[in-house]
Formats: structure tokens, sequence, C-alpha cells
């Protein structure tokens, strides 16, 4: 079912080109109108990032709303699992993101949320889109009752208190020291105040939000300024979120990176050891290093894996009944806790294992050795490069190459056009020059 303007999170482009005041107006329209049941006054709630262009995706999206009948409660900069959260905790019939994620400023993004907090179905933003590409001017609410719009106060409290609530009764951070990098982003007063009132002493970075600077040169996909600063102030745990905070990077004390994988492992293991991993098992995607699914197999943990996207693991995980999921970009779900990912609580959940066993993280976070990976872009502009028949050739006859001790993965991006090269296996010579061969043909197609 090809979809016109959703990809796979929600509608993302570059602002004012792609993400227009007349798509956020129609967005709001038909998403207004989708979630509408019953005779009560319907409400969205809408939280946003730092972007620049937030302001004005916001506008339209509270005009589309209001001209449905909708009531509006505007959140302000906010985490999106804190949009999520408080959708459920306010009886909100929709919730709304504005956000591009990891992206540079230029781009912005809208996601939705149903009255449960979950991010939608393919099925219903199709209908959305259906809805948007139709003429609604006939179902446009009367004069008497448009909907009302309204800043509301506290929601940054309340996200924090549920945040802290995930965490062992009693639990303090007193004595870490802690540098997170917000990446002037969602959470850039959110994250350095929960650790503050836990105890931590805490280094910020990245909360100083301009309009501009979100993800530049900070956060989860620019981590070399945290590692920097955790060597640099001999802190014991570097913590770096996204640009919505959906996702985290954790840096040990030597300034070293930990990546999602390794802290699924953890997580799964405490859980494990407490009893509280749903059905002994695991979802993650395609992307996961091979190395943790051998040990996950070793310790009789069952694993999934889905397609790219943290929508997908949550629908597995729905689908399976397990209760964690991620990626390892940061994607981290733990769905006793949360209907989405949750780099803060994900965070917070490593950070007590960190002080319980009063080791190094170093020692902590490191679960499994992962097996060689490589992975590379290439862009292009048109067409489908990997629907070419040489490009399709090359792919298979790398497969047949890497056999049963590697793995390979080769999609297009669902938020540029671009196409990721992924190889995995024992043998790095040979993942290096299966990827390198594979770039080749798809840039040789792509030109």
């Amino acid at each position: 079912m090809a979809r016109k303007h959703f990809g796979t999170d929600g509608i993302r482009g570059r602002a004012n080109r792609v993400i227009t005041p007349e798509l956020a107006l129609k967005v709001g329209q038909a998403a207004g109108l989708m979630f509408q049941n019953g005779e009560h006054r319907h409400r969205v709630v809408i939280g946003k990032d730092t972007r620049l262009s937030g302001y004005m995706i916001e506008t339209a999206l509270v005009a589309g709303f209001t001209s449905v009948g909708m009531d509006v409660f505007q959140l302000g900069p906010m985490p999106t699992p804190a949009v999520a959260m408080l959708t459920r905790s306010m009886r909100a019939d929709l919730g709304v993101m504005i956000s591009a994620s990891h992206n540079p400023y230029d781009d912005n993004g809208i996601k939705l949320f149903g009255p449960d907090g979950y991010k939608l179905t393919d099925a219903i933003e199709h209908e959305i889109e259906n809805l948007m590409d139709s003429d609604l001017s006939k179902r446009l609410a009367q004069s008497a009752s448009l909907g009302r719009a309204k800043r509301i106060d506290g929601a940054y409290e309340r996200y924090l208190e549920f945040a802290k609530r995930t965490l062992p009764r009693n639990l303090s951070l007193e004595g870490l020291r802690i540098v997170v990098d917000c990446a002037n982003g969602a959470a850039y007063k959110v994250a350095p105040a929960g650790l503050w009132e836990l105890g931590a002493e805490v280094i910020s970075l990245g909360v100083d939000p301009d309009g501009f600077n979100i993800n530049r040169d900070v956060g989860s996909t620019a981590p070399e300024a945290l590692q920097a600063k955790v060597r640099e102030m001999r802190a014991d745990i570097g913590i770096a979120l996204d640009g919505d905070a959906d996702r985290v990077v954790i840096v040990d004390e030597k300034g070293h990176l930990v990546d999602g994988d390794q802290l699924l492992a953890l997580i799964a293991e405490r859980f494990r050891s407490e009893g509280m991993l749903a059905r002994d098992g695991v979802v993650a995607t395609v992307m996961s290093n091979l190395g943790l699914e051998r040990h996950f197999e070793e310790l009789g943990i069952g694993f999934e894996r889905t397609p790219v996207g943290d929508r997908y693991v949550l629908e597995k995980m729905r689908e399976t009944g397990y209760n964690l999921g991620g990626e390892p970009s940061g994607h981290i779900i733990l769905s006793d806790y949360a209907t989405t990912g949750d780099g803060f609580v994900a965070a917070l959940q490593v950070l007590a294992m960190v002080k319980k066993s009063g080791k190094p993280v170093s020692e902590v976070c490191h679960r499994f050795d992962p097996l060689p990976q490589v992975m590379k872009n290439v862009r292009y502009s048109s067409g489908k490069p990997l629907e070419n028949s040489s490009v399709t050739s090359v792919i298979d006859a790398a497969q047949r190459r890497l056999g049963k001790t590697g793995r390979l993965v080769i999609r297009p991006s669902g938020t540029e056009p671009v196409i990721r090269v992924m190889a995995e296996g024992d043998d790095r010579e040979l993942v290096e020059e299966v990827v390198d061969v594979i770039v080749a043909a798809v840039a040789k197609a792509a030109a």
C-alpha cells in the first residue's frame, strides 16, 4: 500500500518546501476528523522540538484541528515520549509531535499518536492521506462548534515525575558525575533537571537551542563532543539524546560509545534476573548486530527482528507480548512504562544498574562482543536503484559469499534519499569488501 505523505516515522521533509503550512493544515483537519468519536469535546495535544519552523507548523496544525472542532492543548518544547504519555494522561483523542528527530534544523516532521499513546498504524495513516486529498470543506465545524487552543502549564513536571517513577523506590544518583547532551532539542530542560533532582552532579551540553542548532555537532548522532567532555571532566557516564529525545546513546567513563544493542542486552539481563522480562524475549531490527542475536541464543532469550523503525519494533512487541525492544541507534522501548522509545527513561534504567552494581560503566554496559559490521550510504536523486538488475545480481553474489557466517541488509532510508548498505560477519575484510562492491554497483545505477 503506497503512501504519499507518511514515511516510516510520520511525515518528514524540508520545512516550508515539503512540510508546508498547507500540508500541516490538511493533516490537522484530516486527523482531527478521523479521531472524533462521540459527543464530547474532542482534544489534541501538540508538542514540538526546538526548530525555528516549529512555530509555523504548530500554528497551521492548530488552525486545522480547531477548524474541525477539536480543542488544542499546546505543550511547547517537549520530548516525543512525553507527548505520547500526555496523550493518554490527559485523555486526548490524538497526540502530535512536531519534529524531524535527529535531522538538521531545516527539516521538520509531524508524528501522530492515537488516544492510547501509540503511533498510528500504516492503515490509519493511509486513511488520513485519503482525507487530506479530498474536499473537506463540507465537513468543517459550524461557527459555534470551532475548537479552542491554549498553552498549558505543568506538562514538563508531569513528564518528569512519570520518568522518575520508572526507577526503584528511593534510588539516588548521588555520587555519579553525569554529562548529558540534549542535542539543543526537546529535552534541553527536562533531562538535566531530572538528573539533578535525582542527586547526580550534572554537566550539560546542547542545552542552548536557538532554532537552528538542533543536532548540530551535538546529540546522539554526533557524540564526539560528549565523549570529549566525559574525558575532560572525568565523568562516570555520558548520556546523549537526539533532537526529540526518543533515542539515547551512552558513553562510558573512558569516552567510548555504548550503542543500543548493548543497552538492550543489559536491560534484558536485568529484567530477566528480576522476573520482569515478559515471555523471555526481546525485539530488535534487521540492523542489530549478529553478536546480539548469538548472545541471546546462548542465554536462552527469544529474539525477533523487524524492519527498521521503532514503530515496527513496537508492533512486534504488542504481537508477541514482549516488553522490551529497540534499535542500535538507541531507540529503546520499555512497554511496561511507555508506548514509544524514550531516551531519557532508558538512560535512567542504565543509571539505576550502574548505581546498583557499583562498577564502572565500561564493565556494566559491555554484555557481548559485536561482530564486525560495516554500513555505508549511497545518495540518489531519482529512480529505484535497488531494482536495477545489475545491482540485484551483485547483492545475490555478495550474500552467497557471506553465507551463514554473516548478514547483509540493503534498504532505502525512510527519511531521506539514501540507500543504506550494511554487512556483518566474522571476517572483517570480507565484510568490508562486500559492502564496497555493493556500494559501487548502487552508485553506478543511481548515477
